[in-house]
């Protein structure tokens, strides 16, 4: 190249610079660097050598920076590079760094190799570049690696070259040889010029590295920060994921970065045609009478022979149908550049070929798909998105497929599931208008304007349509013919010729170079799997289109036939011999065949794709020269995307058969199959792109994607674009080996992901020998779902898959042929994937093993030591924040009516109101009709109670102060009853009784209450009587000891003397037994203080006077719902209408219905009961109206059921339901009412807290995930604090703690059956560690929560504290250091699949188990396994150890609508649960 003249040649410059300069020099010369570029460095280069008066304060800076380096040398360089130029004080300038030498290893390697470069890069560029692809095997990929010992012509197979990798103890460098060093590309462009320039000045390197200040400022910052202080326990971080840490043993690629390889150029042939159109018209006109192709009928023999003459005169008939005959002549039905649809069935070849070149012709665009068979083919729907998307209106098909296809009742083709309306055109000849003399298609010379589109599916399942323009139909098929070496003889298709290479050998090529090819449909090897092999054998083919299936089926049945010859052929093109395990059926069908005369030079496998079409093809051997060499590579090495040649046992080993060279005119590159379309190094697998020069090809209607797929420029490692030919992605997963051989070892679409490493999809379905199996990635975690047909094997077949050293995740056999299928009978993976995740997949047989496979749970928490209360009065003071605690109205304050006041005792109150109103009605009940059964006035009520009074004085002999179990139906002697006791000085004890038709399970219960509230006597009905002393019941409980049984049916006339009045208020008034959730039977003590106090304050919050009117709809046996029953009223006067819950089952309306026809404002309610008319009712509340309610609520001891609450009101909105009526109370044993929403209080607000947080005891509002209905409205009087469980001290407003509660209305301790009352004494009277609350005593309710401030303000104008409970204490589940709320992992199960009827979990030595009632069919039972696995790994990171799936209604839950889970387990303990299936997951 030309120098330019420079005076400054005349001073003494080191050599190094000298060849620096000339590598500039040669970058310009091949037109590779600027003019200014080439300026700034040949500046850069000789500063130091011009002698000329530099600024002072830069030499002043350098000098330093100079010292400095040399004092700080010890310092961490920075650890990215930004320059190809390895810089170090040895060798001032080094050439690019090809090789992965490493730095250290001096500067000789270097100078030798830089002179190496040097001289190879003053030859010409253009012929070096040709030579360098082209020649010596050293260009390609992996040789540079690997072949350390062999000089440049790396001969042998690519075994031999893996063989010395990595084996030796001492790792030589890769050699540098002349062709490696200087890295091109097509356009031939060093490498190097893509980065930023660097020089030397004054022995000081200026790169482009940061200065090691910056880089240690930077390494500052990225440190972790300290944790902040600790506030009220040593808090965890935030539930940290274990990433898994990569390997430090896995390889990594050691090559330099590969060249694009070229095929060999595309040779001009004279007669080629100037468009695929023009080559029919030719052969139609000048050779009519040559075959062109042979159709075979259902048993294989030749039925038919489309001529060269015929194809043309029909394809031209049809063109002139298309364009005049189907519209009028103004307004033609298609127009060149419309799509049309071509469904034909496999066995009609002949149609098929006239339509695809009827369209050419007519300028209009085919679209081949396969015939639908259902309304609900697997895929369908996809495919009727792409006809949608590609506007298509018309269908071509023949008479008979048109007969076939499915219809309705009157005759229409049915509309397929997701298609467009289509008008279907038969194109059989007798329907054809023949072209008048002087009409002639336009057959212009081939351009970028799309010839047909061929459908492809993609990993999910959507369809996409390839475009593929004139002109790469036309390329492709002169790139095949050269490849192929296609002259006029035979050839046989067995493919499917409406797509891939069936479409580019049997239809497109072959019309190109006046072929014949035989068509054998997949009809006819279903039935004679050696049709193709006789096919050959009769027509003497030269070469035939087959894939591994269809070499596989010839075996099976090769004993048939002992005299067929193979001889002909000399090319068998495998078509999908991308896939790595086609060597194994082209070796042993050779095996098989070899003696039938065929040759092994002529097994051709192939790589296609629909994007880049053929990639690559083998060419047919010379006979006697050696087959080209397998390679050997580790599975191992494979799963990082590292080439490594296999050293370990054999099993880990996968033999990879090369698919030939690029094709005739194209270039290869492979590039990183994710990010930036990088350069991989020459041992990296990536995904292989192609050139193919023709362009015009896209996916039809999506041109982002188009852009990302076929309008790929690779870059470099510093991300620089190399050359600008685009490139495009093949979706196939490979290498070029030596002698630029193409290796492929996978699929993009195939690709599974597990943990940083990738799989195969292939290899997997291959380890598992003879099952036929697909496969899915469950959201990149360590699983691997393998869902196998069940061909009759035993699933010990697959512990094979140890091979691959991949967990399975899911194990899953379904009947033989129900999986869906593609057309040509493959698995539709996306399909089975979709059917898997929907649970519709029905398996009859599934295993899990999440154990062994999910491996990146998040770490188990440590629970730390407790903080004492000093460090958390710290926390408190420095986080300056509030301690979680929220109050309700004072009651003191509030002045109540005086005549209540005077009155202490509920009894009195009763007797007062007997005198003062006695004819004012309290209490009605109301029948399953809605029609009052019966009323209670004042009057009338005092004076049954006194009757009752009377009768327990007479026949039970009762002292005051004994316990009476009260037996009876909710109804108006149960209040007469209660009261009846408090007249005596007996203490109730309200009992649900037993049910007449579940003895078993319900008496036992009323039993236990008996004994353990040692009652002296059971008050109840006559029916319940002989109940209760009936031979059913001795079968369940021993009816001797009960106490005496008094019926208060037939009460005496006689007046009780005197009225009981208790000494003080502290006395005992009643006990409330309730089971709870974790079926703990327990008993509370109520005084007659608490009970005056609870009523007062419920008739503040709710406004209670004796002119209201409230509807109950509850059970009146326990806790709030007993209060509202039998005591609210008496105390406040109001009306209370009371309806049965069990009564609803017969009328759904009942409750709704009353609230409307009385106009109530208030009513409670039951959550069974709201779910009850929320899925009972729908939309059939007609006549009701709901205009009238202000507050609905419902009555609870559990975390408000939002969703359940939110759907009731969505539902019953139309009919007048205000969305803010509906809220929930909160109760525990403890404290029966603590909130309820009253009517003047704020509204309930709604949060969303991070389920994460619970997990670790805290909560962080706004993430959605789980919502909380706030229990706004404290009840007058009541305090409420949050408390840290363990250290007892007050928590922070953020934290999660247990609710602490102190006011009138506690209960004043448990009652058990030894009085013990050491145990849950500080239950009741407990204080605060620490804290200005220290004296108060508080209750214990056993549920966590936290208190927020809202931005509601309350009556008194202050900010509002509202309380949220979370869960009960002793329903959590603490699982691997986590404690979880199992509503949270119930809410999520539900949801999984429809028929999931109700869900509950609970734990089992460590293992989670998951019961669920299935409302279905039973053989959705398996389907259910796998979802309720995923969904509770996804959503709340844990395995499932059990899934246990049941009948409806065999979750017990109580008359609260709670479930009751200690139960349930004690039952699935016991084996009593009759499941319908029970999956333990491994």
């Amino acid at each position: 190249p030309p120098r330019e003249p420079t005076p400054l040649f005349l001073l003494p410059l080191p050599t190094e610079i000298c060849l620096a300069l000339a590598g500039v020099n040669i970058d310009k010369s091949s037109w590779d660097i600027t003019q200014k570029g080439y300026e700034k460095k040949r500046a850069k280069l000789l500063a130091p050598y011009i002698p000329q008066a530099q600024d002072i304060h830069t030499e002043a800076v350098q000098a330093a920076l100079a010292k400095h380096k040399e004092q700080k040398m010890a310092l961490p360089m920075p650890t990215k590079r930004r320059s190809t130029f390895v810089q170090s004080p040895a060798d001032a300038c080094t050439p690019p760094d090809t090789s992965s030498a490493s730095e250290d290893e001096g500067s000789l390697r270097r100078q030798a190799a830089l002179s190496a470069a040097l001289h190879q890069s003053l030859q010409n560029a253009e012929s070096w570049i040709n030579r360098s692809i082209q020649g010596s095997s050293t260009s390609s990929s992996a040789s540079s690696t690997l072949s350390h010992g062999e000089g440049k012509g790396t001969s042998g197979s690519l075994a031999d070259v893996f063989a010395n990798t990595r084996i030796e103890n001492f790792s030589v460098p890769p050699d540098v040889t002349a062709t490696t060093s200087s890295t091109s590309s097509s356009s031939a462009r060093p490498a190097t010029i893509d980065l930023p320039p660097s020089g030397i000045v004054k022995g000081v390197p200026v790169s482009s590295r940061v200065s090691t200040k910056i880089q240690q400022l930077l390494n500052t910052l990225k440190r972790p920060k300290r944790p902040p202080l600790k506030e009220f326990f040593v808090d965890d971080f935030e539930e940290i994921v274990e990433v898994p840490q990569p390997d430090p043993n896995q390889p990594k690629p050691e090559g330099r970065q590969m060249t694009p390889v070229k095929g060999e150029p595309l040779g001009v042939v004279c007669n080629w045609p100037p468009a695929l159109e023009a080559a029919l018209q030719r052969w139609g006109t000048t050779q009519a009478k040559c075959p062109c192709l042979t159709a075979l009928d259902v048993t294989g023999k030749p039925v038919y022979t489309l001529t060269y003459g015929k194809l043309w005169s029909r394809s031209l008939k049809l063109a002139y149908t298309l364009l005049n005959k189907l519209g009028t002549k103004n307004e033609p039905v298609l127009k060149p550049g419309d799509r049309v649809a071509l469904v034909y069935p496999n066995n009609d070849p002949v149609m098929f070929m006239v339509a695809f070149y009827g369209c050419l012709l007519a300028e209009v665009i085919p679209v081949p798909i396969e015939v639908p068979l259902t309304r609900k083919d697997a895929g369908g729907q996809q495919i009727g998105f792409l006809l949608g998307s590609c506007g298509i209106a018309l269908a071509l098909t023949t008479e008979v497929c048109l007969k076939g296809l499915p219809k309705t009742q009157n005759g229409e083709i049915v509309q397929f599931k997701g298609w467009p309306r289509l008008k279907w055109v038969v194109t059989d000849s007798k329907y054809l208008s023949k072209s008048p003399k002087d009409w002639q298609p336009n057959i212009s010379a081939a351009g970028t304007e799309p010839a047909y589109i061929e459908y492809k599916t993609s990993k999910e399942g959507s369809v996409m349509g390839v475009t593929v323009s004139r002109i790469a139909m036309l390329s492709h098929c002169q790139a095949l013919s050269q490849a192929c070496n296609y002259s006029e003889g035979e050839q046989l298709n067995v493919l499917d010729f409406k797509k891939d290479a069936g479409l580019w050998h049997g239809i497109l090529t072959n019309v190109m170079n006046k072929l014949h090819t035989i068509s054998v449909p997949y009809s006819v090897m279903k039935t004679c799997p050696l049709s193709w092999v006789q096919r050959v054998h009769t027509h003497k083919a030269k070469v035939a289109l087959v894939k591994c299936r269809d070499l596989h089926w010839a075996m099976m049945a090769h004993r048939d036939q002992r005299d067929v010859s193979l001889s002909s052929l000399r090319m068998l093109i495998v078509t999908d011999g991308a896939n790595p395990w086609s060597v194994s059926s082209c070796d042993a069908f050779l095996s098989l065949f070899q003696n039938h005369g065929l040759k092994p030079e002529a097994i051709c496998p192939c790589a296609t794709s629909a994007e880049a079409m053929t990639v690559a093809i083998r060419r047919p051997g010379v006979p006697g020269a050696p087959l080209p060499g397998r390679a050997i590579l580790s599975m191992n090495g494979l799963s990082y995307s590292v080439i490594r040649v296999n050293t370990e046992d054999k099993n880990s080993a996968l033999t990879v058969q090369d698919v030939g060279h690029v094709m005739p005119g194209g270039m290869m590159c492979i590039v990183k199959p994710d990010g930036l379309p990088q350069l991989c190094k020459t041992d990296e697998i990536g995904e292989i792109c192609v050139s193919l020069r023709a362009g015009g090809m896209m996916y039809y209607g999506l041109a982002g994607v188009t852009k990302n797929t076929f309008e790929v420029i690779p870059v470099n490692s510093a991300g620089s674009p190399v050359g600008d030919v685009p490139f495009v992605r093949s979706g196939l997963l490979g290498f070029v080996g030596p002698g630029s051989l193409v290796f492929v070892v996978g699929k993009m679409d195939g690709l599974l992901t597990v943990s940083g490493r990738r799989h195969n999809a292939d290899d997997i379905v291959a380890t598992g020998l003879a099952v036929e199996s697909i496969k899915t990635v469950y959201r990149g975690r360590e699983i691997l779902v393998v869902i196998c047909v069940l061909l009759d094997q035993d699933p010990a077949v697959l512990d094979d898959h140890l091979l691959t050293s991949i967990g399975i995740y899911c194990l899953a056999l379904v009947p033989a042929n129900t999986l869906p299928k593609t057309p040509l009978g493959g698995i539709h993976i996306s399909q089975t994937k979709q059917h898997f995740l929907e649970g519709s997949l029905h398996p009859c047989n599934i295993l899990m093993c999440p154990h062994t496979c999910v491996t990146n749970l998040p770490k188990p928490r440590q629970k730390q030591p407790g903080v004492g209360p000093a460090s958390v009065l710290v926390g408190n003071l420095v986080a300056g924040k509030r301690i979680a605690q929220a109050s309700g109205r004072d009651l003191g304050q509030i002045e109540d009516n005086d005549l209540v006041k005077k009155h202490q005792f509920l009894t009195e109150v009763l007797q007062w109101r007997a005198q003062a109103t006695p004819d004012h009605p309290l209490f009605l009940l109301l029948n399953a009709k809605g029609t009052i059964v019966c009323t209670a006035t004042c009057v009338q009520l005092h004076k049954r109670a006194e009757r009752i009074a009377s009768l327990l004085c007479d026949k039970g002999h009762l002292n005051a102060g004994d316990n009476v179990v009260l037996l009876y139906p909710p109804g108006k002697d149960l209040i007469a009853a209660f009261y009846g006791c408090l007249y005596t000085g007996c203490v109730p004890v309200t009992v649900r009784p037993p049910h007449a038709q579940n003895l078993a399970a319900t008496l036992p219960t009323v039993r236990m209450i008996v004994d353990v509230s040692k009652a002296a006597c059971i008050l109840t009905t006559q029916t319940l009587m002989r109940l209760l002393k009936s031979r059913e019941a001795a079968a369940a409980v021993d009816v001797k000891t009960w106490p005496t049984i008094i019926d208060t049916d037939d009460l005496p006339r006689k007046r009780l003397p005197q009225i009981y009045k208790p000494p003080t208020p502290e006395m005992l008034a009643y006990l409330d037994f309730s089971v709870s959730t974790t079926g703990m039977l327990t008993g509370v003590k109520m005084s007659h203080s608490a009970v005056s106090a609870l009523c007062r304050a419920i008739k503040l919050q709710c406004e209670l006077y004796s002119s209201r009117q409230i509807a109950i709809c509850l059970d009146p046996y326990c806790g709030l719902g007993f209060v509202l029953w039998c005591l609210c009223s008496v105390y406040s006067g109001h009306q209370t209408i009371l309806i049965p819950p069990m009564e609803l089952e017969t009328n759904l309306f009942l409750w709704l219905s009353t609230v409307s026809q009385y106009k109530i404002r208030d009513t409670f309610c039951s959550y069974s009961v709201m779910e009850l008319c929320t899925k009972g009712l729908g939309n059939q509340a007609r006549g009701i109206h709901l205009s009238c309610v202000r507050t609905c609520v419902v009555v609870a001891e559990e975390r408000p059921r939002v969703s359940l609450t939110q759907s009731f009101s969505k539902l019953f909105k139309d009919i007048g339901l205000s969305l803010r009526a509906v809220s929930t109370t909160f109760g525990s044993r403890v404290n029966v009412a603590i909130c309820l929403q009253g009517t003047s209080g704020p509204d309930p607000t709604t949060v969303y807290v991070d389920l994460k947080s619970l997990r670790h005891d805290r909560y962080s509002i706004f993430t959605l995930h789980l919502i909380n209905n706030p229990l706004c409205n404290i009840l007058p009087g009541v305090k409420v604090v949050i408390v840290n469980p363990e250290t007892k001290g007050p928590v922070g407003d953020s934290h999660l703690g247990e609710i602490w509660v102190n006011s009138p209305h506690t209960a004043s301790g448990y009652y058990t059956i030894y009085d013990n009352e050491t145990l849950p004494a500080d239950h009741f009277n407990t204080r605060l560690s620490f804290g200005d609350a220290a004296q108060t005593l508080w209750a214990r309710t056993g549920y966590l929560g936290f208190v927020r401030r809202t931005e509601l303000t309350a009556a008194s104008g202050e900010r509002h504290d509202a309380l949220y409970v979370v869960g009960a204490l002793d329903e959590t589940l603490e699982l691997r250091g986590l404690r979880y709320h199992p509503i949270d992992i119930e809410t999520s199960v539900s949801r999984t699949h429809r028929s999931i009827a109700e869900c509950a979990v609970f734990t089992w030595t460590n293992l989670l188990v998951v019961v669920v009632e299935l409302c279905g069919c039973e053989q959705e039972a398996l389907d259910l396994v796998p979802l309720v696995t995923n969904v509770v790994l996804e959503e709340h990171y844990l395995i499932v150890g059990v899934v246990v799936v049941v009948d409806p209604g065999v979750i017990p839950i109580n008359s609260r609508g709670e479930k009751q889970r200690m139960h349930l387990r004690d039952s699935f303990l016991a084996d009593q649960l009759d499941p319908i299936y029970v999956a333990y997951n491994m």
